[in-house]
């Protein structure tokens, strides 16, 4: 009975270790099942990317406006043809089938698209003249030596973008044009890249109805640059374009404009550029999400803020005028003066003598700005190099219109005063050299010698004072350095040793005597010039020139900053007199004999003037400055004509000019009486 109880006890345990073996046996299976499939699942499941960009919104530039808020450039709303490539197809060859349709359409309406290889857009194939620098460029980002030629680069271009050979050779140049724009403007999901600008609505609703068949082409809406007024001061203005390089994109982004975008638009001279921190605003930014190369959300994350509009300190109608009288005095040489018929060239500088704000800066000849962004190549090639703002960047010898500054240094050092008179018997000796002067003057003093601009005083006083002590009044004057103007202006340079030697020329002592009445290599702008005036009728006080009046919000609804006046140097006065005797002289330039319609006698108030005949490479230059009214002055002024006669004959013009925009002046009453 035992053995059998036995039995059964084992058979009983036996059998559930067998029932416990099988049932984990089948958890072990069913585990590993459900691994199997929910792994099957996992691997069935598809993989997704998601990528999130960051794209520049354009900030609208700020305003230039005259001193009546006028404006003389400012924006339009306007279409530009953009490529974006979170749209455009990766694959080369459907891409370039898209770019050659988008340009059919452009080409069909006359647009132009953008293109800067520097290379012939028609076999043979070569390398553009003059655009050295670009063409080394080109070779570098393409990777090929320095060997490489044209067609080089045109072959190394279509093997890179898979330029099809069943195009035509226009075809594949103008995508490899196009394929090495986007390259330099690194394209991508972060830069757009700007095929064609202001394109009109007909572009737009063509490319709006083959939105399915050009993919990443797009048109979007945004404030684009126009000129109002081209013919107002275009060289101080200046323009804007595209950056250039990467090189200066890298240095705006070194001088701390971290929002750049190597699609921007930038100030490439004048104001424009040297005011690019304050016209061009902050951009946006919006946020681009791509999962698995489709975009999935825009959102714009910050909006941009338009830039600072800049009023200017003159009326933009008297600164026209002012051109258009330049313009018409050099025709009326030409036409009354056989030894002035090649007379094309000059300038005229107005300064408000209070501040040195410049009221009016003329030079001719001149050109308007929507004609040289039109064709460059036109008017740089223009005769009498209209490019040159002989205003602020013409070098001259300024002739007797210097002796005033040769008579403050005398009158201040107390090598003269009012009664001291040195013998003009025309003819002055020095050494070995013979100087002329144009009168025979015998005893003549300062004052006179101004009136009647003689030569031998000035002779005398230079050699008295010594070229260290005349360049020192120069220094004071302004003359040899720039004077700060914001667009930029040259400064010259003095008749001095170092001078002499930087230009390769032997320094001889007599050269102080040519150098005291404006001769020598001395070498000065209209502005400068202008600014001598100014100085005298202000006794000593020298501001620094200035074409911002003003800087406004982008609405010009609330005033930023107002430009002060800048006192750039004081000439430290020995005596209270020495004005005055520089001045009477002046006056009595102004009172000499002209015709009636020049003439500066009876108009109410006293004018201040020196003149000056200046050799220069064209025979004699003429030059005129001076201030007005005399006892209180309101205005300075200069004016140059290259190579013609007369300049004091523009005087009565600018005051009457003057008086024309400026009525509740002294001047204006006056004249108006």
């Amino acid at each position: 009975m035992k053995e059998v109880f036995r039995q059964l006890s084992e058979l009983i345990r036996n059998s559930f270790l067998i029932l416990l073996i099988l049932t984990a046996t089948g958890l072990g299976v069913y585990r590993l099942l459900m691994v199997q499939l929910v792994a099957g699942e996992e691997e069935e499941a598809p993989v997704t990317y998601t990528t999130v960009y960051s794209q520049v919104m354009q900030a609208t530039r700020g305003e230039i406006v005259d001193s009546n808020g006028i404006a003389i450039v400012s924006n339009k709303i306007g279409y530009n043809l953009i490529v974006e490539k979170a749209y455009f197809p990766s694959d080369c060859a459907e891409g370039n089938t898209i770019l050659l349709r988008t340009v059919q359409i452009l080409s069909d309406a006359g647009y132009d698209w953008n293109d800067t290889l520097p290379i012939t857009p028609e076999q043979p194939y070569a390398f553009e003249v003059n655009r050295d620098s670009d063409v080394k460029k080109l070779k570098a980002n393409l990777n090929l030596n320095d060997y490489a030629t044209a067609e080089n680069c045109i072959d190394k271009l279509i093997d890179d973008y898979d330029i099809s050979s069943d195009y035509t050779s226009m075809e594949q140049r103008i995508l490899a044009g196009i394929r090495y724009e986007m390259l330099l403007r690194s394209f991508s999901m972060s830069n757009v890249y700007y095929l064609a600008n202001d394109v009109d609505i007909d572009i737009v609703t063509r490319i709006k109805e083959m939105r399915l068949m050009l993919k990443g082409i797009n048109v979007v809406e945004e404030a684009i640059r126009t000129i109002e007024q081209g013919d107002v001061l275009p060289h101080e203005i200046g323009y804007v374009g595209p950056i250039y390089s990467r090189e200066e994109y890298d240095a705006l982004l070194n001088n701390g404009h971290e929002d750049y975008a190597l699609s921007d638009l930038v100030g490439k001279s004048g104001l424009e550029s040297a005011c690019e921190a304050l016209l061009r605003g902050i951009n946006g930014k919006k946020q681009i999400t791509v999962t698995d190369g489709e975009v999935q959300s825009v959102a714009v994350t910050e909006e941009p803020v338009g830039g600072h509009t800049i009023q200017l300190t003159l009326d933009s109608g008297f600164q026209k005028d002012l051109q258009g009288m330049l313009s018409d005095f050099c025709r009326y040489l030409r036409a009354s003066d056989n030894e002035c018929k090649n007379v094309n060239c000059g300038a005229i500088v107005v300064l408000d003598t209070t501040d040195n704000a410049v009221l009016g800066m003329a030079t001719a000849p001149t050109y308007d700005l929507n004609l040289l962004l039109d064709d460059y190549t036109a008017v740089s090639q223009s005769a009498n190099t209209p490019l040159v703002n002989r205003a602020t960047d013409g070098l001259y010898r300024p002739g007797s219109t210097f002796k005033t500054i040769t008579a403050t240094a005398g009158l201040n050092q107390g090598l003269i005063n009012g009664q001291t008179s040195f013998f003009c018997a025309q003819e002055y000796r020095y050494i070995d050299m013979k100087y002329h002067c144009t009168g025979h003057h015998k005893y003549i003093d300062v004052t006179n010698a101004l009136r009647v601009s003689c030569n031998c005083f000035f002779y005398e006083l230079g050699l008295k004072l010594g070229i260290d002590k005349l360049t020192e009044y120069e220094t004071l004057y302004g003359l040899g350095t720039s004077l700060g103007l914001e667009s930029g202006d040259s400064g010259g340079y003095l008749a001095t040793p170092e001078t002499f030697q930087r230009l390769g020329i032997d320094w001889y002592v007599g050269e102080i005597v040519q150098a005291a009445i404006g001769q020598s290599e001395v070498q000065v702008t209209p502005l400068q010039m202008a600014v001598v005036a100014s100085t005298i009728a202000n006794e000593g006080i020298r501001y620094q020139p200035h074409l911002i009046d003003s800087v406004w919000n982008n609405a010009m609804t609330e005033q930023e900053s107002i430009t002060k006046p800048v006192i750039a140097a004081k000439i430290p006065l020995q005596s209270e007199d020495v004005y005055n005797y520089i001045e009477q002289g002046m006056i009595g330039a102004a009172s000499t004999a002209m015709p009636a319609a020049y003439d500066l006698n009876g108009l109410g108030f006293s004018v201040a003037i020196k003149t000056g005949t200046p050799q220069s490479p064209r025979g004699t230059d003429s030059f005129v400055i001076g201030y007005a009214p005399a006892d209180n002055p309101e205005i300075a002024f200069c004016a140059a004509i290259e190579g013609g006669k007369n300049a004091k004959y523009l005087v009565r013009q600018i005051l009457s000019l003057y008086a024309e925009y400026y009525p509740q002046s002294v001047i204006g009453r006056k004249l108006a009486d």
